[in-house]
């Protein structure tokens, strides 16, 4: 891929420590910096590094009004993206102005912060779509490869800032220097402002406003939450007491919203929709909606005159179109990438010749979920004329059908769509919960990650912060560990408890190389992910089983789902085939097609299956990838059977069974969970099983 060449060409391979920024404020949950980052000052700080270069007196004198040049002569890591004093000068024209004097201290307060990261990057270190790491405004910046006016390969910031290739990865004393061309801006705007200031997206937000649904996406942070109000938690994970951990409450407590939007030119030509027909949009919603939801056609709030009921097939149309989380860059919206390694690229944890790379996400649309992939899978079915790489809504390309779904596109660079509160992002097509996606392209097993399940995982940027292969070092870029306190999350409750997550740890034997636990006598309760239509489903918790781990009992809607799950069994002792247990990968794949669907059933009947065949992890060295090791005590356990409502929440509660404190404090784990419908699990005929990925 061209994208990943540009990368390779970028050298760079500082992989420092540094300190976490949490907000504009520069405060910190964190515990305050160990002594390893109290230099010696021997060399040239990053406040000299800007004062002792005539190019960058005016970024120089900007940090300085904001008051942060003495932070900038003090300990700490941090990356500078400093503009020369011709950027600056541009920045200044555009806006009318001739001088840095005729800025506010507010202006360059916010200018400073947005060039300032606490974290140390390389250019080496910008793979994906945004820096791992907020700024000290505590807001991503967006990042790409390029080429500057030589052709040199380049990454570019927020679509116009180039890091200028002959001075990048400069190192100073207390951090990085990385000038670019262009001053940077971050808009401090509510979505839904720059969502008006772009003309190309104008039915949708004449829409928006209409329905009345402008009004539900003002969220943005939770005042009231405070992270100093909570000690960090220490403990181990699984077998290895000696390496406790440090887990903290996350820094913020954000909200925020996700739109995918058809541009007016869409609208017009597939649908001959003109601009700012919203009578038109309306009939369109109602040939999705009414189909979807027949009791509802009669009813008084169905009508154009009724846009913002809750039954209007308009309001439907605009809530389905925007999550409830903040996905600041593509890369949140399927398992995300990871640094190239000599034995893994790709979505963390993830086997992509098998399988494309998958995310669900809550939508506005009480009750409904998008489903969003990465194109990875080869062969024309499977990739039906699309590139790889590319993010489809709604997309299912397999042997049975060609659904292509909805193509993720990116906004022109004059307009912003990054705000405080949201992102957006174009779509080349309706975006729509029509029959076809709710019988076809959700009939499937629903396969989530728990750091999807939660909205505010993503919002708040706790899902990946780092690199994957370094070790637990308790610095944000090289990831951390959270401790959730009760409340923080939506529809979540427990007591007695901590309940945490451990951070990605590259090639673990668990589902995107991270994991929840619940420590203590608990008692947990989360409502699970809606299903796309009434009927049959199972229910399934995905583990792994250890030594250190406890036993509860687990209930759904209140109902007690058999025998408590014990979560020291192992699929070779204690779920046991006779002698047709495989712990070997060759040994499976040597069995035929019939003999493989008979022990896939064999392990249903006994209500385990074992962990996804496309998992990637690295099996003691071995050099082999998938099942091995992982295929014992990794296992997807079927908590229940049951009709679900999909107009209903459903809940599932998770109570200590154990006797007193079994194993590490009654450990048990939640990696990923799986809703599967009748039409998957349900298969039985001579040779047909569902399918092992």
């Amino acid at each position: 891929m061209k994208h990943k060449n540009i990368f390779k060409s970028i050298v760079g391979g500082l992989l420092l420590a540094m300190l976490t920024p949490l907000n504009m404020t520069l405060t910190s949950c964190s515990d305050e910096p160990d002594s390893q980052y109290f230099y010696t000052f021997t060399g040239e700080m990053m406040s000299e590094y800007l004062k002792n270069r005539p190019e960058y007196s005016e970024f120089a004198e900007i940090v300085e009004r904001a008051g942060l040049m003495d932070l900038l002569s003090s300990y700490g890591h941090y990356t500078c993206f400093a503009p020369n004093n011709e950027a600056v000068d541009k920045y200044l024209k555009d806006r009318g102005l001739t001088s840095i004097s005729e800025l506010s201290k507010a202006d360059c307060d916010t200018i400073a912060r947005t060039h300032l990261v606490s974290s140390m990057f390389t250019t080496y270190d910008m793979i994906g779509h945004k820096l791992p790491s907020v700024n000290m405004l505590n807001r991503y910046l967006a990042t790409e490869p390029g080429f500057d006016n030589d052709s040199n390969a380049v990454i570019v910031l927020e679509g116009l800032a180039k890091i200028k290739f002959a001075l990048k990865d400069d190192s100073v004393e207390n951090g990085i220097m990385q000038p670019i061309d262009k001053v940077i801006e971050k808009s401090n705007s509510y979505i839904t402002d720059l969502m008006r200031e772009n003309p190309k997206i104008s039915t949708f937000y004449k829409a928006l406003q209409a329905t009345g649904m402008i009004d539900s996406v003002m969220l943005v942070e939770d005042g009231s939450y405070d992270c100093k109000k909570y000690e960090p938690y220490y403990t181990a994970s699984g077998d290895y007491e000696q390496n406790k951990k440090k887990y903290e409450a996350p820094d913020t407590k954000k909200y925020g919203y996700t739109f995918f939007i058809e541009p007016d030119s869409i609208l017009q030509a597939k649908y001959g929709i003109q601009k700012g027909d919203l009578k038109a949009l309306y009939d369109l919603a109602c040939s999705i909606y009414d189909e979807v939801y027949p009791d509802d056609v009669n009813k008084p709030g169905h009508s154009f005159e009724n846009l913002t009921d809750d039954v209007n097939p308009l309001r439907r149309f605009v809530q389905y179109h925007i999550l409830n989380k903040i996905a600041a860059g593509a890369d949140d919206l399927t398992p995300q990438e990871v640094p190239n390694k000599p034995n893994f690229e790709g979505a963390i944890g993830i086997i992509e010749k098998l399988v494309n790379p998958v995310d669900w996400h809550h939508t506005l649309l009480p009750h409904r979920m998008i489903k969003v992939d990465k194109v990875t899978v080869a062969g024309d079915r499977y990739r039906a004329g699309c590139k790889r790489g590319e993010r489809f809504v709604n997309r299912r390309c397999d042997e049975r059908f060609r659904i292509i779904g909805e193509r993720i596109e990116p906004i022109e660079d004059e307009y912003k769509h990054d705000g405080i509160n949201g992102h957006y992002f174009y779509v080349d097509d309706i975006v729509a919960f029509n029959k076809d996606v709710q019988n076809i392209v959700q009939n499937v097993r629903i396969r989530m990650d728990f750091n999807t399940v939660f909205p505010e995982f993503i919002t708040n940027g706790l899902r990946i912060l780092g690199d994957p292969w370094t070790s637990d070092s308790g610095e944000e870029k090289y990831g951390r560990n959270w401790c959730f306190p009760d409340g923080y999350l939506d529809g979540v409750s427990f007591s007695n408890c901590k309940f945490l997550w451990r951070r990605p740890v590259a090639m673990y034997d668990i589902y995107m190389w991270d994991e929840f636990a619940l420590y203590g006598n608990y008692d947990f309760t989360f409502r699970l992910p809606p299903v796309p239509f009434d009927g049959e489903w199972q229910v399934r918790l995905g583990f792994t089983a250890q030594d250190s781990r406890g036993v509860a009992q687990i209930y759904v809607d209140g109902v007690p789902q058999g025998i408590p799950l014990d979560m020291t069994k192992k699929m070779s002792s204690d779920y046991y085939i006779g002698d047709d247990f495989i712990d070997d990968i060759d040994t499976y794949d040597g069995l035929s097609k019939e003999e493989k669907a008979e022990y896939i059933k064999s392990m249903r009947n006994l209500g385990v299956f074992t962990h996804p065949r496309s998992l990637y992890c690295d099996n003691g060295g071995s050099g082999n990838w998938g099942y091995n090791t992982v295929y014992d005590i990794g296992m997807r356990k079927i908590i229940s059977q049951t009709y679900l409502d999909s107009s209903k929440d459903h809940y599932m509660r998770i109570r200590v069974a154990s006797d007193g404190k079994q194993g590490n404090n009654n450990e048990f784990a939640l990696d990923f969970i799986e809703l599967v419908p009748k039409s998957v699990y349900g298969v039985d005929g001579d040779g047909e099983m569902e399918d092992d990925l």
